[in-house]
């Protein structure tokens, strides 16, 4: 496993499958799946990697579950990523980041750039596919984050 000290995370399209239900009184809910949740509590946060939540929708639904997995550094509503990233480290080759459309291209070409790892789900757009190191056999949403953990574990 290469040196990481954080895994940086994209919500919408890789947390989830980017469906944002909506109802009267705004949005309504979100779904996550499990073997995501326990990479991130059971597996990456015992091995000493912090996890960090930087989206650009607000949404008290991703505190709840970030509360439920032990992720304490959540920036939501964030309209510029990059300078997100640097105000939590300026290493970024300790960061690996998995992202899935053109908001996260500049921090995972940073990223890539400084010698940290970057991946992606298996359905995002084809400017992140082009330059990840790993692309996810699972979309987002369906276990994309759990497979890029045990990929950094190996």
């Amino acid at each position: 496993m290469k040196d990481i000290n954080y895994l940086v995370m994209d919500v919408d399209g890789t947390l989830t499958d980017g469906k944002i239900y909506m109802g009267n009184t705004g949005e309504f809910c979100k779904a996550f799946h499990i073997k995501d949740g326990c990479g991130i509590h059971d597996i990456l946060i015992p091995s000493g990697i912090t996890p960090i939540i930087i989206t650009g929708r607000k949404s008290e639904i991703v505190q709840n579950r970030c509360n439920e997995l032990g992720i304490t550094k959540v920036y939501q509503g964030i309209t510029n990523k990059m300078e997100t990233l640097l105000s939590v480290t300026s290493d970024l080759s300790k960061v690996a980041y998995i992202g899935d459309d053109i908001n996260d291209l500049s921090c995972m070409c940073a990223v890539k750039e400084a010698g940290g790892l970057i991946g992606c789900p298996s359905d995002a757009v084809e400017k992140i596919l082009d330059i990840s190191h790993y692309v996810a056999g699972r979309k987002g949403g369906e276990g994309a984050v759990r497979d890029f953990i045990e990929w950094l574990m190996e």
